[in-house]
């Protein structure tokens, strides 16, 4: 029988979902590093895309084993 939400692994989503926050930040982070290693002159909106996936990669990383991890199991 399933839960309040079907029948869902919160323990896959979690880790899932880290896992996806890291690998959104880490191309960020490796693509900024490496234009400004290289010294190519990009266009600012590419800056803003890669600064962009870092914040999103940190948000998820940090939000993902709170809410599949804490907040949906116990409201089940």
């Amino acid at each position: 029988m399933g839960g309040r939400y079907g029948k869902i692994e919160y323990a896959t989503l979690t880790k899932r979902g880290f896992l996806l926050g890291v690998a959104l930040f880490a191309i960020g982070a490796l693509g900024e590093l490496g234009l400004t290693a290289v010294g190519l002159s990009v266009p600012d909106w590419e800056r803003a895309l890669l600064f962009d996936l870092e914040l999103a990669g940190i948000l998820i990383g940090l939000l993902s084993p709170f809410v599949f991890g804490v907040l949906l199991p116990l409201t089940e």
